[in-house]
């Protein structure tokens, strides 16, 4: 053994002799798929909603201050980055929501079906675009 990661690799198999563990494969080896990808999105928009939380706070926490403060927080959602920004919060929002019923399926034991798997998760992805767009075109015409 020339290093910890070789020790840590090393077992003794049912005969007693000792035995080199394989190494886990990598996400190199692995080809990507749609069940992987939408389970780190999933991760990824999970995140994503706790850091956008923070601007609905910070606008809610201007909004009970002074005028000033609201002016500049309303200033700054209303700016191009703050839109991208809400636009991305919203998708990250319906997306999760979506995602979660699916998995909300998975534990009462529904859709495990491979050919399921891929058709729930792509429908998961084309209702988050056109919910979020709907979202926004309502919002929009409202605002």
């Amino acid at each position: 053994m020339k290093d910890t990661p070789s020790a840590l690799r090393m077992a003794r198999n049912s005969d007693g002799k000792r035995v080199e563990r394989p190494l886990s494969p990598h996400l190199q080896i692995y080809r990507p798929q749609i069940t992987s990808a939408l389970s780190i999105f999933h991760r990824i928009t999970g995140a994503g909603l706790g850091v956008g939380t923070l601007l609905l706070v910070w606008w809610l926490a201007a909004a009970a201050g002074t005028d000033a403060e609201y002016a500049r927080a309303a200033g700054f959602i209303a700016s191009p980055p703050g839109l991208i920004l809400l636009f991305l919060w919203t998708g990250a929002l319906v997306y999760h929501f979506l995602n979660g019923i699916r998995h909300l399926a998975w534990d009462a034991g529904r859709g495990f079906e491979l050919s399921q798997v891929h058709a729930s998760g792509k429908l998961v992805v084309i209702l988050t675009i056109v919910l979020t767009v709907l979202v926004w075109i309502i919002g929009l015409v409202i605002w």
